[in-house]
């Protein structure tokens, strides 16, 4: 009961995941209906029902566009984890201010990047220019899309992407 539901919008623009526990309790009580099935079945004292793997809203929720938050993970993926200054895909990735913050740099998406360790230390306090280090690409926060906030369901549940690749 703890599967991965997509909850679609009244307009079938996709705007969140929920538990199959959740998904049913949408359904029971009629806010929500059955768009794809697919997993088994429920079964209760007195009915059987298909496991939700996709459900829709009855109306439209009107709620501000989703935006990636800022964290240690999100800015990892942003980059594919790789250093951002040698492009070497290593397993001990640090943060790295690229505007050291002794110097005034701020904790934003244009102002943070993965590095490795070795990258990391050469750069030090120091700015790019002094350290000789260069970006391979200039950071900017991630677009707010179906397709980069659901992007790690796809390879598993792929009757999503329909519902995913169109918003």
């Amino acid at each position: 009961m703890n599967e991965p539901v997509l909850v679609l919008n009244g307009n079938y623009a996709p705007i969140n995941i929920c538990t199959t526990r959740r998904a049913m309790g949408l359904i029971l009580i009629g806010k929500a209906n059955l768009v794809m099935d697919g997993r088994g079945i429920v079964r209760t004292v007195s009915k059987t029902f298909p496991k939700p793997s996709i459900i829709r809203l009855h109306h439209v929720i009107k709620r501000p566009r989703p935006c990636v938050k800022l964290s240690k993970r999100e800015i990892f993926r942003r980059d594919q984890f790789r250093c951002q200054y040698c492009g070497q895909l290593a397993k001990n990735l640090t943060v790295d201010h690229v505007l050291p913050q002794h110097l005034g740099g701020k904790s934003n998406w244009s102002n943070l990047v993965t590095a490795c360790a070795a990258c990391n230390h050469q750069k030090g306090g120091f700015t790019l220019k002094h350290s000789g280090l260069k970006l391979r690409k200039k950071p900017q926060q991630p677009p707010g899309s179906a397709v980069y906030l659901f992007r790690k369901y796809l390879n598993i549940y792929q009757e999503w992407e329909p519902y995913i690749q169109g918003w």
